[in-house]
């Protein structure tokens, strides 16, 4: 199994017995397949390579598949889901909690942090990273594993996205100002392992986009952050922090190219969510900046906008057929 071909020969493989189980795969995501017995009762199945996870309306579904995978397959079965990929997942009566507590402990571990003091914020408030031309250089390999290690844990710290996304830009030529940013996110770390998110079982499943920008965040380019996370109900499901493309010339256009972006992931989301049987009504995505919403909403050019790039006024042609642009008072999402 180790030819290049090998990922493509087993997919085929597995695909073609999802397919003779009467499977559907999803057209929205590929590793995903669903076998619907009626209306409500349907079994779920997740791949990761030749990991599986999988759900479904009752436990003689999970008996059955089972059977048929072990009759095909050399399988192990790890019984009710404790950790995945890293991951460790706690099941309750009233929900589900992930969290990477375990994974923490080793990455401190790992690069002798384990017995550092803690902080209670990711980022010295109002520290700006800058490429440090003059700066002492570091081991840029080490720098790598760390960020890499940390990039990991973002599968269940949303809270962290925008500081690993900020010092993974210095992956190139790091000084120690970027390895003692590096470091605080450890400390923080170090008071936070148990974090994680919490997902409620029977909760009213409304999905919900946040959507927020910095303006000429990067002093080195002066380019914006774009940020969003979608809730559903009152858990988090996916979030983002990535730099813009382009240099925007007003907070506007930067709150703007955000919420496109935001808006490009809900359409997926609401999709995967509409082959899960919870089809969505329009969809909100909150936004902080009343200009940027005006413009999501007025096909009208004005003079100030009207060098903003075509592909990111889809917000405005998607507006009615799958989400609308919402003011906040407060903005509790961050890029």
């Amino acid at each position: 199994m180790g030819l290049k071909q090998a990922p493509r020969a087993w997919y085929s493989k597995i695909e073609s017995y999802f397919t003779e189980e009467k499977f559907q795969k999803c057209p929205h995501e590929y590793t995903f397949f669903i076998k619907k017995y009626s209306e409500k009762n349907m079994l779920i199945v997740s791949l990761y390579v030749d990991d599986l996870i999988f759900t479904g309306s009752n436990e003689g579904m999970f008996e059955e598949f089972k059977t048929s995978m072990k009759s095909k397959f050399s399988m192990i079965d790890l019984g009710k889901m404790r950790f995945f990929l890293g991951v460790e997942v706690k099941q309750f009566s009233e929900g589900i909690f992930i969290c990477q507590q375990k994974y923490v402990k080793e990455l401190l571990l790992r690069f002798k942090m384990d017995q550092c003091n803690k902080v209670c914020s990711p980022m010295v408030p109002g520290n700006k990273l800058i490429r440090d031309e003059n700066g002492k250089f570091v081991d840029a390999t080490n720098y790598r594993q760390m960020t890499g290690c940390l990039m990991y844990l973002l599968a269940t710290r949303p809270d962290l996205t925008f500081y690993i996304c900020l010092v993974a830009r210095y992956m190139e030529r790091p000084t120690e100002i970027h390895l003692a940013a590096i470091k605080i996110i450890m400390r923080y770390l170090k008071g936070t392992m148990d974090l994680g998110i919490w997902y409620k079982r029977n909760e009213k499943k409304k999905l919900v986009g946040w959507s927020d920008s910095d303006y000429a965040g990067d002093l080195d380019d002066r380019k914006s952050t774009s940020g969003y996370v979608y809730m559903l109900g009152s858990s988090a499901i996916s979030w983002s922090s990535k730099k813009q493309a382009i240099v925007t010339l007003s907070t506007t256009e930067a709150e703007f190219v955000a919420a496109a972006s935001c808006a490009c992931q809900g359409i997926w989301l609401r999709r995967i969510l509409e082959e899960l049987g919870q089809s969505q009504k329009c969809t909100v995505i909150k936004c902080d900046n009343s200009s940027s919403i005006k413009l999501s909403k007025n096909p009208v050019m004005h003079g100030r906008c009207k060098h903003i790039d075509v592909r990111y006024h889809f917000l405005r042609f998607n507006k009615g057929r799958c989400g609308r642009a919402q003011p906040l008072q407060h903005n509790g999402a961050t890029c």
